[in-house]
């Protein structure tokens, strides 16, 4: 992805965020001169990876296959080896009409996702099986919003604003906006997108960037190229 689109697109999120009412923390708006200035006092910030986040999964199609996240809160691996301090994270994320994040599950994090308003966010949902593909027997039981309900192999579930499902580790599931964008929410364990994320096929993480222009802000993986 081009420096250049990632600026325009956390401008028109961040627009979007404010039109529903949502508000991110001060740290989303220093400037890569602000965190050249910073010193130890912001090493939560950076050690758990909060901030901006946006991706094209590497498949370099944003429209098609992305996701715009910010992650606001952030424990870390340790905390929850030991049960102390942050054992959970949260994030707000926008979701395009038709844009894909592709079909996945996580061995450690159960999270919620919440639809905060806009249109209605589509799930697609699965098992996993044993070795890790997709389990196209079982039903899939998941509580939305605190109900009970069973669901086929491969249905969608179709969330609209204030609706929210819980889904457990290892239950694969893919997720697109129709109607209007999303702003989605989730709560979930200490989220970890290293090592946690089971794409179903090979797929990346993170974006590579074109450094076409400055950053307007900092993404979460910028930090070591920024912050002293």
């Amino acid at each position: 992805m081009k420096r250049s689109e990632i600026n325009a697109i956390m401008r028109s999120a961040n627009e979007f965020i404010h039109q529903r009412g949502f508000y991110l923390p001060p740290f989303a708006y220093w400037s890569p001169a602000d965190w050249a200035s910073k010193g130890q006092e912001v090493r939560e910030i950076v050690e758990c990876h909060l901030g901006w986040d946006i991706t094209d999964f590497g498949l370099g199609d944003f429209k098609r296959y992305g996701l715009f996240l910010f992650t606001i809160r952030n424990g870390s691996l340790e905390n929850r080896r030991s049960m102390t301090g942050k054992q959970y994270a949260e994030k707000i994320m926008i979701v395009e009409v038709g844009q894909m994040t592709p079909m996945h599950f996580h061995w450690s994090k159960m999270e919620d996702i919440i639809n905060r308003g806009g249109g209605r966010l589509m799930i697609q949902l699965y098992n996993a099986t044993p070795d890790e593909v997709l389990d196209k027997a079982r039903p899939v039981l998941l509580s939305v919003d605190g109900v009970s309900r069973s669901f086929n192999p491969g249905e969608v579930l179709e969330l609209k604003p204030g609706e929210s499902v819980s889904l457990p580790q290892r239950y694969y599931h893919q997720f697109w906006a129709d109607g209007e964008r999303v702003l989605v929410g989730e709560v979930s364990l200490v989220n970890d997108d290293f090592t946690d994320n089971r794409f179903l096929e090979p797929t990346g993480r993170f974006a590579t960037i074109e450094e076409d222009v400055p950053p307007l802000y900092l993404l979460c993986n910028d930090y070591d190229r920024y912050y002293g």
